[in-house]
């Protein structure tokens, strides 16, 4: 194996520790007051991991939501990895190669950097907002790194396409 691919794979093991506390830790916490007879009420004050805010919106009827984001925060991500395995395995043969582009092309469907960039901008929106702000939590920066380094390891992974005999 060359040095580009034990690159890859040691890039993906780690993408998937920084995935797992990306998925539970808290992401978010957002809190809204209002100002009522000179008094501040706190209309709410919620905290939520992705996979916290996937069951919420499920809870809530909101399944086409918790869905999307089930699958291209968990379910994707988790797919690029198992696939990692057997493209090794096979290495050189068609099948890796053919499993490597598969890979690659759901990873442009991979909406986990849309994510990140979106939490962002709610970070920001609720800046502007005197009576509602958000905080970033530790799963923001997890799921945050884990989308660099999954990038990574799928940029140095190096499968040539077979010579096949005509």
């Amino acid at each position: 194996m060359s040095k580009r691919n034990l690159l890859a794979v040691a890039l993906s093991l780690l993408s998937l520790a920084l995935l797992w506390p990306g998925l539970v830790e808290p992401v978010l916490t957002i809190r809204a007051t209002i100002e009522l007879f000179g008094t501040e009420r706190e209309l709410t004050n919620e905290t939520r991991s992705v996979l916290g805010a996937i069951r919420s919106l499920h809870e809530s009827g909101n399944d086409f939501v918790a869905g999307l984001i089930l699958l291209f925060s968990v379910l994707v991500p988790l797919t690029k990895a198992a696939l990692l395995v057997p493209i090794f395995v096979w290495r050189s043969t068609p099948v890796a190669y053919r499993l490597a582009r598969v890979v690659q092309a759901i990873s442009k469907w991979s909406m986990a950097d849309v994510f990140a960039v979106g939490m962002l901008i709610a970070l920001l929106v609720a800046k502007g907002t005197a009576n509602l702000s958000a905080v970033a939590g530790p799963g923001f920066y997890f799921f945050t790194a884990y989308c660099l380094v999954s990038n990574a390891a799928f940029q140095a992974l190096k499968i040539d396409e077979p010579v096949t005999a005509r």
